[in-house]
């Protein structure tokens, strides 16, 4: 039964995607929280070196990328996605609070990655059973939980980060495993308003080649396999804000607004407040371009915004550059943001969509998995790329994140055109790529 006819809506939406939509919002709060607390508290606290925390800090990154791809099938064959998300939640919340003894470090990171895994997977996919298929608000659902949920992120560094750097870091860990723990209470309370839930242990899938050529199918799996390596040589250079972006905020930028010196942690809050700010922009934009036959293609676009990336690592290369004995001006460091943030906008909502659209039959949450398969290696070689912060020095980094970021950006236009190619089979009706019959 679909959830949205046994409850009325809110907001001109069904009122499950509010408690989805809530859930997680508290659940990338949790997460965001301790993450912007993360390698100042490895640095300053347990007093690690900077290489060993910046490994610790991709290894930890690359982890929670990693689970979700277990725990979908955990959840899909076993446990049923309700339940999934409540252990999921319940043992992350666990892990938050064990941040509170160093000694559990380690321990608590692993109960966060392995909540995380069973979590992850099992929210959003409860998002189709709130509509009809006819249900013409089914489109712009996952735009409106995309959007929504990065209010979790941008509150996340103001309250756990301030809380942490001005009080104590154990303060920061407890108000992100409160927010766990208020985004389960909300999903529990909610579960009415949900569709229902039922184990998925002797599902089938549908064979891809009774839809797909077997030389359709192996091309769409290797243009998707060539894009998510590509995506992955991207990430290397994007997931640098939690960690030497992070150390540059501390030791490299001037903060100071009058007498005011703005908390190194909030910086970490302008990339989910841009996403929401720029988000509307882009998609009007790109409405109007495709209404007139002129909206570039996803690799294309794609590429645009790896090349926008590298751009704003090269300005802070050159901005560093030119205060070698001094500090920069926060300014830049804002700049920064908003350029990395559009250039992110126009490279990973779009991959995701190409992903879910390139699908083989029958292999859709496979190829969803492999999507952030793709974080996961982007974070372990970030946390790679981030022990060189140490030895090449500020303005060095920066220029060899920026040539990490035209590298990603020159592959994924030279997949512009089998991407498109790819594309346009997929289109086709079912009948219309069968074999002819002797």
């Amino acid at each position: 039964m679909v959830a949205s006819a046994r409850s009325r809506d809110l907001f001109g939406q069904p009122r499950g995607l509010t408690v989805l939509f809530l859930t997680q919002m508290w659940e990338i709060f949790s997460y965001y929280g301790m993450r912007s607390l993360l390698v100042y508290y490895m640095t300053k606290q347990l007093l690690m070196g900077q290489q060993q925390a910046s490994l610790v800090y991709g290894v930890y990154t690359a982890t929670v990328y990693f689970t979700p791809i277990i725990g979908g099938v955990i959840s899909d064959r076993w446990l049923g996605r309700r339940r999934a998300v409540i252990i999921g939640a319940s043992i992350m919340a666990f892990g938050h609070f064990l941040m509170a003894s160093e000694s559990l470090f380690y321990f608590a990171l692993a109960a966060i990655a392995l909540g995380n895994g069973l979590f992850l997977p099992s929210l959003p996919s409860q998002i189709d059973g709130l509509y009809a298929k006819d249900d013409p608000r089914r489109g712009s659902a996952y735009n409106v939980y995309y959007v929504g949920i990065n209010v979790g992120g941008l509150l996340a560094p103001l309250v756990c980060g301030t809380l942490g750097e001005l009080y104590g870091w154990h303060y920061g860990f407890g108000a992100a495993g409160i927010g766990m723990l208020a985004g389960l209470v909300i999903y529990v309370l909610g579960a009415r308003h949900l569709p229902e839930d039922s184990p998925r242990r002797h599902d089938t899938p549908a064979a891809p080649k009774a839809s797909l050529q077997r030389h359709e199918l192996w091309q769409r799996v290797r243009v998707l396999a060539a894009i998510a390596l590509t995506v992955m040589l991207f990430r290397g250079a994007y997931e640098q804000l939690g960690n030497t972006i992070a150390l540059w905020a501390d030791t490299g930028v001037n903060r100071a607004l009058g007498s005011f010196t703005i908390p190194m942690t909030w910086f970490q809050s302008l990339n989910p407040l841009l996403v929401i700010v720029l988000t509307p922009l882009f998609v009007a934009h790109w409405t109007r371009q495709a209404r007139n036959g002129r909206e570039p293609a996803p690799a294309r676009k794609m590429a645009m915004g790896a090349l926008g990336v590298a751009c704003a690592y090269l300005m802070l290369a050159a901005v560093s550059a030119m205060t070698p004995a001094g500090q920069a001006s926060w300014l830049w460091l804002a700049l920064f943001f908003l350029v990395l943030t559009a250039g992110e906008l126009f490279i990973l909502p779009i991959g995701l969509g190409l992903f879910a659209r390139l699908a083989p039959a029958g292999h859709g949450a496979t190829t969803i998995a492999a999507w952030f398969f793709t974080t996961f290696g982007g974070s372990l070689l970030a946390g790679l790329l981030g022990t060189y912060w140490s030895v090449l020095g500020p303005s060095s980094f920066f220029v060899l994140m920026g040539a990490v970021g035209f590298a990603a950006g020159a592959l994924l236009w030279l997949l512009d055109r089998p991407t498109r190619r790819v594309e346009a089979v997929a289109q086709l009706p079912a009948a219309a790529m069968r074999p002819a019959t002797p």
